[in-house]
């Protein structure tokens, strides 16, 4: 190979020398034959060690493991056909970037973890790819399995397809650089580049590509190798000598009247000029090429042109040849790096993947679950958090996925994607329980030492829909999907999802409804490991209610032992008697409101729930008389009216549980508002400390500025006393000392205190005039230091600003601070002193009472302000105001005094508004501020 690149560790690129075209061929198919021989040893090797053959060699010692095994399989895509993961892989599809990483989606190809682990490993890529602040940019990156199969083979790949390869591997270290860039600033995105960590782009490759093919213009360059460049140039000069002779001899062909006007043209590959058949005299020696159809011209060879045809034909020949010999060279290139190609295209896909997972997490809001092992179970029993599964307002992707679509349309959505969970259900997606609206969502709570859960409940209530839901959940975890669900959804690692729902019915296999359901419940008892997920619909049905009963028992009873989890489905009332004797058992209900007939779709764990066949066929239309009779059928068989009271009781218990929820949230709520206000107070006092600490510093900082101006004038004023009392005569003295005493006394004077800092508060007031920026002590504020934020209005009072605290101060209430030492004179409350202050000064009296607004505290986020506006511009921003707070909220409306007319307006509005419950008038604390209570 090196000799045939022709280059040296230090040399140019690469140039092919020159080799005939048999030698080319002949080496490049070696080349290729050699290869070929590496892979068939590689792959003989790969053969004898690979996992189908060690299966197959412990077939013969442990048949029944590979039965399991085999058997497992088989259940597991049926498992995953039934709960339509194929759909949800259809959804994420619609994400990902390549072709080959949207036709692995459709064909169910998302990879799934194989242990916990992997699964995780899965997780942390997708929340990577759900932070990243853009889409990577995968275009130019294309499916070039096939082309690096084909050069494998010994097939002479062409421009076009070593173009792509040079593409694709270009832009695969673009999306590399692309994510480095990202991850410079944050560890986050560390899953995604180990990715490509230890990935190799083929540099060399790219660069020879680049340097023998023009991909742009689809051309093989003169530069590829010297016999090229050679061949070309000749055959250039070759081409230019070739045409000024025929050039020459047409036009003297013309002039002779042997046609009618010049022509060159092509004839069997050789250049010719045409002539009349009755003039062909003028070309004498000249060889007949072609005839027109009609007879009357001939296409004729001239005889000086003979020759340079011919070494036109050679030279086209030893071009063509050398073309061959580079993509002969470039092509064994490709097939030497069959296995880096195909290792980076996976890790790509394995990008691609992450990148959509991200994507379809964003789309639909999800949350990253959390898988819980063995000692986590421990510590959280012993924490009092004994749930085995805790998962909280889950909706099912394939019943959510119409009402994202309203919101934020998918772009390529796969048509079909979100089918129908079941006939059974088919009521939970249409137009009677959400039309536009999102699926009602679902609380799965299971404890850990609960391991069969029972749910019961009406037809057409949620409990195939819930079994499904919890399995696809286990299902997008292991493959690394965020769920649709609230906090932080906790669940176990499941090896194996199986899970026997729907009619199995086949007329085919001869297998009746019962048969079939008891074969496949026979499969999941083989397959099924202690870390298993069993998911079983109408468990015992088709058959006598009392054995099927007897047999839905005994195997609930071997699934409690046997599994992690298992969930069924029953009518029957008996399966529902076995948590009172196991607690191994627990019970769930689909929630049915008596009142509307319909169900809720809510499930209530510790419940039995009641099939209410009579109610439903009484909400769909029935005959009331057939009704009145299945009424005394039922009365007969339940004497006592026991089913009458079990209704009841468990109608009560609903009363009182949607009592308490209603209570529980209520409390919430409030809860929520105080924990609010108590930050924002904190926040406020926080701010007044800081700005506190913050005047300390800068006045700390200007009288010691201060103070080492005052030393060196004084130095100043010592160090020329000294000099001129050395060369001053005595009776000079007294004037050296006036003038010194006189320079000391001006530096004293000018930072003593002034005058009117020591004369009276009253004199004071009468003469100060507050300014904008002035620092003021103000009465009204226990003589807080505060800013002059506008000037004095007509009035007498002017605007003053405490940390965050606006009001209006009268001037005689107003003391100026003249002297910088003043400010540390007075003593600065302490921090609780100052939130009593800032909430003593904000909080507005409530002259109702009425305990149902929150607290009246004036904070940054309910204070509206509209000085300085427009009458209308205040008109709008206050309604705005008025319709973005929050119910039995209160809102400060700061109109300011000014003219009065947005006062008037925003008064006006405040009375007619319909939202608005009562409105306080501005107050000496709360100057030129209105208050509105809004219901």
């Amino acid at each position: 190979m090196a000799i045939l690149r022709g280059f040296t560790p230090f040399s140019k690129p690469p140039k092919l020398h020159h080799f005939s075209q048999s030698r080319v061929l002949i080496f490049v198919k070696s080349l290729i034959s050699v290869h070929k021989s590496i892979s068939r040893g590689s792959s003989i090797i790969h053969n004898a060690i690979r996992p189908s053959s060690i299966s197959k060699a412990a077939t013969f010692a442990f048949p029944e493991t590979e039965n399991k095994v085999r058997l497992s399989e088989e259940l597991c895509k049926e498992t995953e056909e039934t709960l339509e993961w194929p759909s949800i892989c259809a959804q994420v599809s619609s994400f990902a970037s390549t072709a080959a990483g949207r036709a692995a989606c459709q064909r169910s190809g998302l990879p799934s973890g194989q242990d916990r682990a992997e699964s995780q490993k899965l997780l942390d890529q997708t929340a990577a790819a759900a932070l990243l602040p853009q889409a990577l940019d995968f275009s130019g990156i294309e499916d070039v399995s096939d082309i690096v199969r084909l050069a494998v083979a010994g097939e002479l790949l062409t421009v076009r397809e070593l173009c792509t390869v040079q593409r694709s591997l270009q832009a695969a270290r673009r999306v590399l650089q692309d994510l480095e860039r990202i991850g410079e600033s944050s560890d986050r995105f560390t899953p995604l580049l180990e990715i490509l960590q230890d990935c190799d782009f083929m540099t060399e490759l790219v660069e020879n590509i680049g340097y023998c093919i023009d991909c742009t213009l689809s051309i093989i360059l003169d530069r590829a190798s010297a016999t090229l460049e050679s061949v070309r140039l000749e055959r250039k000069e070759n081409m230019e000598k070739l045409d000024t002779l025929l050039k020459e001899v047409s036009v003297s062909v013309y002039q002779a009247g042997g046609i009618d006007s010049p022509l060159i043209t092509k004839r069997r590959s050789r250049m010719c000029v045409g002539i009349k058949a009755s003039h062909k005299s003028l070309l004498p020696g000249g060889v007949v090429l072609s005839v027109s159809s009609s007879g009357a011209t001939y296409f004729m060879e001239p005889r000086d042109a003979i020759e340079l045809n011919n070494m036109e034909v050679r030279l086209s020949n030893a071009e063509r040849t050398e073309e061959l010999a580079v993509l002969g060279f470039l092509t064994a290139e490709v097939a030497g790096s069959e296995t880096r190609i195909r290792c980076l295209m996976e890790k790509i896909l394995e990008l691609d993947f992450a990148c959509a997972r991200g994507a379809y997490a964003k789309w639909m809001n999800g949350v990253c679950p959390a898988f819980i092992e063995d000692f986590e179970k421990i510590d959280s029993e012993r924490d009092g958090n004994n749930l085995l599964v805790d998962i909280e307002g889950i909706q099912h992707p394939l019943l959510l996925e119409p009402f994202l679509r309203s919101l934020s349309p998918v772009p390529k959505q796969q048509a079909g994607a979100a089918k129908m969970l079941s006939q059974s259900d088919q009521a939970m997606n249409s137009g009677k329980v959400f039309e536009g609206k999102a699926p009602v969502p679902l609380d799965i709570k299971v404890q850990n030492t609960k391991k069969v859960v029972v749910i019961s409940g009406p037809n057409t209530g949620g409990k195939t829909a819930t079994m499904k839901t919890l399995g696809l959940a286990a299902i997008m975890s292991k493959a690394g999907l965020f769920l649709p669900a609230r906090n932080t959804p906790r669940l176990p690692w499941f090896d194996q999802i199986l899970a026997d729902i729907g009619d199995h019915q086949s007329l085919e296999h001869s297998l009746s409804t019962f048969s079939a359901h008891i074969s496949c419940i026979c499969k999941i008892l083989e397959a099924a490991s202690e870390k298993s997920l069993v998911l079983i619909d109408e468990i015992g049905c088709g058959t006598d209610p009392s054995e099927g009963v007897a047999l839905s028992t005994s195997i609930l009873q071997h699934l409690a032992g046997c599994v992690s989890l298992a969930m069924v489905t029953t009518h029957y009332a008996d399966l529902s008697l076995l948590k009172a004797t196991d607690s191994r058992f627990e019970n769930a209900a689909m929630e049915f409101c008596m009142d509307t007939l319909q169900p809720t779709y809510h499930i209530l764990w510790g419940s039995t729930g009641n099939s209410n066949a009579l109610s439903i066929a009484k909400s769909i239309g029935f005959d009331q008389e057939v009704l009145d009779r299945a009424q005394q059928w039922v009365q007969r068989l339940l004497p006592d009216k026991q089913k009458e009271r079990q209704g009841l009781l468990y109608q009560s218990l609903l009363e009182e549980r949607n009592c308490l929820e209603a209570q529980a949230k209520e409390a919430a709520s409030i809860l929520s508002e105080v924990k609010k206000l108590h930050f924002e107070i904190n926040s406020e006092a926080e701010d007044l400390d800081n700005r506190e600490a913050a005047l300390k510093a800068k006045e700390t900082k200007s009288i010691q500025q201060e103070l080492r101006s005052v030393s060196s004038r004084m130095d100043d004023i010592i160090k020329k006393f000294e000099k001129q009392l050395e060369n001053a005569n005595p009776d000079q003295f007294n004037s050296i000392m006036r003038v010194a005493e006189a320079a000391i006394a001006s530096i004293v004077a000018s930072h003593s205190a002034s005058g009117s800092m020591l004369t009276e508060e009253t004199e004071y007031h009468s003469t100060y005039m507050p300014q904008v920026g002035d620092k003021v002590y103000v009465k009204g504020l226990g003589d807080k230091l505060a800013t002059v934020i506008e000037t004095l209005a007509e009035d007498g009072t002017a605007m003053v600003q405490y940390g965050k605290i606006r009001i209006r101060a009268k001037r005689n209430d107003m003391k100026p601070v003249n002297n910088v030492k003043d400010i540390f004179n007075r003593s600065i409350p302490p921090l609780k002193e100052q939130r009593r202050f800032a909430q003593r000064v904000i909080v507005a009296e409530n002259k109702d009472d009425d305990s149902t607004f929150g607290p009246a505290v004036r904070t940054s986020k309910n204070t509206v302000d509209l000085r300085g506006m427009r009458v209308d511009e205040a008109a709008l921003r206050l309604q705005m105001a008025i319709s973005e707070c929050k119910s039995y909220g209160v809102l400060f409306v700061v109109h300011g005094m000014g003219t009065g007319a947005v006062k008037e307006r925003t008064l006006d509005i405040l009375r007619s508004h319909p939202r608005v419950a009562k409105f306080e008038e501005e107050n000496p604390m709360n100057y030129g501020c209105t208050i509105a209570y809004i219901k």
